[in-house]
């Protein structure tokens, strides 16, 4: 099961929050998958979601724009993921490694 699914303090004092946005599945499928991002100093934590299930944001660094961390799945699937953060468009690029399958998104914030 796919279950997927974020330093400078000036430019990252936004981001910590809810995100959003959607990932397609090889099989063409949209899944929603949303983000409640916190940051302290250089370290991300958190919540992701998604099919339903929550998932604790593990081992997030964080360093200027550009951010990392990894969920691990129901299925004890580690899933890495790499960030960067938009200010001006207050949005968030996304890309997750799911077993070798790539996945990228953008999210946007949940207001």
């Amino acid at each position: 099961m796919f279950a997927s699914c974020f330093a400078i303090a000036i430019l990252l004092g936004d981001l910590p929050g809810k995100w959003q946005g959607n990932v397609q599945l090889p099989d063409g499928q949209n899944v929603v998958v949303t983000y409640t991002i916190n940051v302290d100093s250089d370290k991300i934590t958190g919540v992701a979601e998604t099919f339903g299930h929550s998932l604790k944001i593990e081992e997030g660094k964080i360093s200027g724009n550009d951010f990392t961390f990894s969920i691990t799945n129901d299925n004890n699937i580690v899933i890495p993921h790499t960030g960067k953060f938009y200010p001006e468009g207050d949005s968030v690029g996304m890309s997750m490694d799911y077993g070798g399958a790539k996945f990228h998104t953008t999210l946007k914030r949940v207001k």
